[in-house]
């Protein structure tokens, strides 16, 4: 019993350290309808897995020699198992100073991320802070230049683990940009808002009065701006989400992703798949239940679901491996492909090259959203954009053609070199662009100087709707196989299994950085 008396000690500072910020503040976040830092761990890892690190750090009050009293730093850190699975977590106390980034006391959030990059295992960052407070200043006796040591080593961190960031409360400066410096962020209904600057800052620099929910809340950030992917109702929600992302990537990419028996038959065919696409070009269909025909059983999770919502994403599995799946969605301009649609579908192919999970993608593809408005937006940026990002991935890749590729954004359908499968159903048609239109364009003389120009323009779009028949093209050889729909998932399922193989060949960082 030597070194009783420091055991002694140890253990009331950290009690002082789990008071945070004292009864007070504890009581305001709880009428704001948050959970503190340490309830929120508790609620997301496995019980009592929760190892703290740093828990010591804080700003003493002594009496003489004696210790009265610790402010404990405003940032909780450390090592726990999700499911079983090791992550290292990182999280903002609100009740500390309002989880001020530049109050922090010393560099915990740059020790975590170390610890997840050297440690190879995800990083999830809960989000409840503000970024730099101008006490800071005063408090130092000077003011600083804006650099942080926190964020050096994100780039490459981004590169080898998964990374989660929860906004779970007011979110702003420094913090609401860690929000997107992750392969996946989501946001509490209610509770969440995401700013650069909070509506002191706006009224200050722009005369603008503003509340926090109309400067960052899901109105902006998740349906308009598509900052944060997804959307919840509770904390709760948000933590099983969390969980449930994890669970389709490896711990790093070094690993490949991981397996999980659900006893859904690989053969499995569903005779719907035969109807679901109708014969009239232009009317819409349900894309999701596609999905559900062919993937795994209740195993999609869709990522940024409001945002770019002409083409569906997310996460989903194949006779156990995990994948990931785009879809267009008709019902949305006709699935065009728009700036928001080809923004969030970028994010997404480098997060499945990043971690090696096979791309399947159902393609309905009718082209670049040619409209004023999104050439104001810079659609053909935006479309070269997803064109490079496309012919630089390295994961296997299968395209089904279900309906229309045009134009080059229907070329982003397709991977050259590496593991890549196409084939189309029966209802798919393409071209360089829409016979309607083209006839328009290049039959234009022709359909004015005739005596009925609507009846010419006809007779001339059936001439070439007739050539447009998928069979034709497999003819030349220049679609490889045309399918029955109902035997798609069996066709995935042996697909994805093999792909396996290349995917051990592939285990490491990829060639191409992840940008958010």
């Amino acid at each position: 019993m030597v070194w009783q008396p420091e055991i002694d000690e140890l253990n009331r500072r950290k009690k002082m350290a789990e008071k945070m910020g004292g009864q007070v503040g504890i009581d305001v976040q709880h009428e704001r309808g948050k959970l503190t830092i340490r309830e929120r761990i508790d609620l997301l890892t496995d019980k009592d897995s929760f190892q703290e690190v740093g828990q010591l750090a804080g700003v003493a009050e002594y009496d003489g020699e004696t210790l009265v009293d610790v402010r404990p730093s405003n940032k909780v850190v450390g090592l726990a198992t999700l499911n079983g699975r090791k992550v290292v977590l990182s999280g903002g106390d609100f009740t500390v100073r309002g989880g001020a980034a530049d109050a922090s006391i010393g560099n915990k959030e740059g020790h975590a991320q170390d610890m997840a990059r050297n440690w190879r295992v995800p990083f999830i960052r809960l989000l409840d802070a503000t970024g730099g407070s101008v006490k800071t200043f005063e408090k130092i006796g000077r003011t600083y230049i804006p650099t942080n040591p926190v964020t050096p080593g994100i780039e490459k961190l981004l590169c080898e683990v998964p990374i989660v960031a929860a906004a779970l409360g007011s979110v702003a400066g420094l913090p609401a940009v860690d929000a997107c410096l992750a392969h996946f962020n989501l946001m509490v209904k209610g509770i969440s808002q995401v700013f650069p600057g909070g509506p002191p800052v706006v009224k200050a620099a722009l005369g603008i009065d503003i509340t926090k929910e109309d400067l960052g809340d899901e109105r902006s950030q998740v349906y308009e701006a598509g900052v944060i992917d997804n959307l919840v109702d509770s904390e709760e929600e948000a933590f099983d989400t969390i969980k449930r992302f994890l669970s389709y990537l490896p711990d790093n990419v070094w690993q490949a992703p991981p397996r999980v028996e659900n006893g859904d038959d690989p053969s499995r065919k569903d005779e719907e798949l035969l109807s679901i696409i109708p014969r009239e070009k232009r009317r819409p269909y349900d894309p999701y239940k596609i999905l559900d025909a062919v993937l795994d059983k209740e195993s999609f999770l869709e990522i940024t679901p409001h945002y770019g919502r002409s083409r569906i994403l997310g996460l989903a599995r194949i006779n156990g491996y995990p994948v990931g799946v785009m879809i267009n969605n008709p019902k949305t301009l006709g699935g065009s492909m728009d700036v928001a649609a080809g923004t969030k579908a970028i994010r997404f192919l480098q997060l499945c090259d990043t971690f090696h999970l096979p791309m399947v993608y159902f393609a309905d593809e009718p082209g670049f959203m040619s409209s004023p408005d999104q050439q104001k937006q810079g659609i053909l940026r935006a479309g070269a954009k997803i064109l490079c990002t496309t012919y630089r991935t390295q994961m296997p890749w299968i395209t089904i053609i279900i309906r229309q590729l045009y134009g080059v954004a229907g070329q982003c359908h397709d991977r050259p070199g590496g593991m890549f499968k196409r084939v189309a159903w029966p209802s798919a048609h393409w071209g360089s662009m829409h016979i309607s239109g083209g006839v328009s364009a290049a039959y234009r003389r022709v359909i004015a100087e005739s005596d009925d120009p609507a009846a010419e323009q006809k007779k001339i779009e059936s001439r070439l709707n007739a050539l447009a028949s998928p069979f034709r093209t497999a003819e030349a050889f220049n679609i490889e196989e045309i399918m029955d729909p109902r035997d798609t998932r069996p066709m995935v399922c042996q697909f994805v299994e093999m792909a396996q193989a290349i995917i051990q060949t592939q285990l490491g960082p990829t060639s191409t950085p992840y940008m958010p």
